[in-house]
């Protein structure tokens, strides 16, 4: 492809894309810096192909006071192309089949998804299974439980690849059919403990991702990788959460994408349960075994996620923001804090951090793993931190 297939006929019909030139052209476009979903889409809307919204996009960026913009340089596009090629990744376009009908029902829709594993399992019911990754055993144990249940009813059960609850989803419903959506590329995996499983998944169930080939996640990307994880879903079901944890983000996403939300109640002293006990405050429906999940099935399939006449609706409010923290989580405040004012833009080793706040490593992991998932620290190789702000 050259400079001069950037120009092609105007009536070449924009979606879905019918050429793999087009198609190459439409990743270019999405790889371009500043352009996500939304814009991807405005621009394919605005100019008619890829090929000339490229075209049209220095002038553009020129317009918003972004001088000497470079689109995507073909090389770049190429090489993904290749990499995805040699991790056996196919291609999941938007509009084209299998390409979930619920996903594509999303305004922010991912325009494509690179996947590696068993296609077939996006044109079956999904239902969307997360929770804490310093999970309680109970709350695993609970995971696993649902997970194969639900995975022998029929439903594929859709997660994040995390250690903790996501991971033991993931193993309970191999044998049903499960899909991991990862918040890097779909050929990296992480964290690097659940390999094995990531590898099992790609040889019975789907691995998918909208990131770039090769992509390390980084923190920002992770609240991403929720809104596809609730997108795919029926409904999401949260087996543990703390009351500032990513696993409330996928509520909300669930929520404001019209769908249900479940969620398995635990004990109010308990720092793990206290986001499932917020969203049951707020009209989510209590689970206890899956035959709670199953019994509203029904109504889900029959009307996109509305209740049946004998069952009135309930509004659901998204689950608020993280509230400031109340008596029983003043402990974990402080611990906040006492970590971001030990932390500058220089790394710091994570180990000697936990020696110097003489606090167990048990309790500072899953703190770290909120104040990373916040945007508020970045792990750097070797073990290092730093604080981003």
């Amino acid at each position: 492809m050259t400079d001069k297939d950037l120009h092609p006929s105007s009536t070449h019909p924009p979606l879905p894309p019918t050429q793999e030139d087009e198609q190459f052209a439409r990743l270019r476009l999405l790889r371009s810096r500043r352009v996500g979903a939304s814009t991807y889409k405005r621009l394919l809307t605005e100019h008619g192909t890829a090929q000339n919204a490229l075209a049209a996009l220095p002038e553009v960026a020129r317009a918003a006071g972004i001088s000497d913009y470079r689109i995507c340089p073909e090389g770049v596009v190429q090489a993904e192309l290749n990499a995805a090629h040699t991790a056996g990744a196919r291609l999941l376009v938007q509009g084209q089949p299998p390409y979930p009908d619920l996903l594509n029902d999303l305004t922010d829709a991912p325009p494509f998804l690179w996947m590696i594993g068993d296609p077939s399992l996006l044109t079956r019911p999904m239902i969307s299974i997360v929770g804490a990754r310093n999970a309680s055993s109970l709350g695993l144990r609970m995971a696993r439980r649902l997970a194969e249940d639900l995975a022998e009813a029929g439903f594929v059960v859709v997660s994040g690849l995390a250690r903790g609850i996501d991971a033991a989803a993931h193993h309970a419903a191999l044998g049903g059919g499960t899909i991991a959506v990862q918040a890097g590329g779909v050929d990296v995996i992480y964290p690097t403990e659940n390999t094995a499983l990531a590898e099992q998944i790609a040889e019975r169930g789907l691995r998918l991702s909208e990131q770039p080939m090769g992509l390390r996640p980084m923190a920002r990307h992770f609240p991403s990788r929720n809104r596809i994880i609730s997108g795919l879903s029926r409904a999401t079901l949260v087996v543990e959460a703390a009351a500032r944890s990513g696993s409330l983000i996928t509520a909300r996403d669930a929520l404001d994408q019209g769908r249900e939300v479940l969620a398995v109640p635990g004990h109010p002293l308990d720092a793990r349960a206290a986001g499932c006990n917020m969203l049951i405050r707020d009209g989510a429906v209590l689970v206890r075994s899956a035959a709670d999940v199953l019994e509203m099935l029904p109504d889900l399939e029959k009307n996109a996620f509305e209740r049946s006449p004998d069952k009135p609706n309930r509004k659901l409010e998204p689950p608020p923001r993280p509230p400031k923290p109340s008596r029983s989580l003043r402990q974990v405040a402080k611990l906040h804090a006492q970590i971001l004012s030990r932390l500058g833009p220089a790394p710091v080793a994570e180990d000697q951090l936990i020696r110097d706040l003489q606090v167990p490593s048990t309790e500072v992991a899953p703190v770290l793993v909120d104040l990373e998932l916040e945007g508020e620290i970045e792990r750097q190789p070797g073990g290092l931190l730093n604080r981003t702000g």
